[in-house]
């Protein structure tokens, strides 16, 4: 890793008390030096107990905000974490997405969300005018210039969709990586198929309603 640059992975949590200290025991592992922030978003299980016993900082939210609220997070592969970072160490991205679909040998989800996925994909590509893949995902890596302008202005329901478009369209770079992505391996996703449809019409229209949205954009001199 760079050498003074200061290293902050945020974990949003929402009852997560089965997976999360695993996933924070290959955080360390992966860089001892890595500071993390757990928010532990209203969860009743013991998240922010078992967070806090494996080192984490942790920030507990004292009711359900949602995935906007505190970004929801899955069974990502911290051995991934080189892939997206690389380019925006290197400068060559505002925020990189680790993408499940830029291979042909990408992640399997359900036929439901299969569709729904590539919708929303393609309905982001024409308005961004740049090719994406995985508009849901949430294995994300931001520098300080992304990180103010979600600090101004990010959105509170299904963020991931509308995030990469405000990216794209408040002239920061973009670029997608190809990652592994595990399965669940306990608890459950609040993506239910029904939600799916929902989820689907839902960010249809909010990415719409944001192209006429006031500008919030970052400081030039980050």
């Amino acid at each position: 890793m760079s050498e003074g640059v200061r290293r902050i992975a945020i974990v949003p949590a929402y009852n997560e008390a089965q997976n999360i200290g695993r996933l924070l025991d290959e955080l360390r592992e992966f860089d001892h030096d890595l500071d993390v922030v757990v928010v532990s978003d209203g969860s009743y299980d013991r998240t922010a107990e078992i967070a806090r016993s494996h080192g984490a900082y942790v920030v507990s939210l004292p009711f359900n905000l949602g995935i906007g609220g505190a970004v929801q997070t899955g069974q990502h592969d911290p051995t991934e974490l080189p892939k997206v970072l690389a380019p925006v160490l290197a400068g060559d991205a505002d925020i990189a997405v680790g993408s499940r679909f830029v291979s042909a040998d990408g992640y399997q989800s359900s036929a439901t969300r299969r569709v729904g996925i590539r919708l929303l994909a393609a309905v982001v590509s024409a308005i961004a005018r740049q090719r994406v893949t995985d508009t849901t995902s949430g294995f994300q890596a931001l520098n300080r210039r992304a990180l103010e302008l979600f600090a101004a202005d990010y959105p509170h329901d299904y963020p991931e969709v509308e995030g990469m478009v405000m990216t794209i369209k408040h002239r920061l770079r973009l670029i997608e990586v190809p990652v592994r992505m595990r399965d669940r391996e306990h608890g459950r996703s609040s993506i239910t198929a029904l939600r799916s449809i929902y989820y689907m019409a839902k960010v249809l229209v909010a990415l719409f309603v944001g192209l006429f949205r006031r500008s919030v954009l970052p400081a030039e001199d980050m």
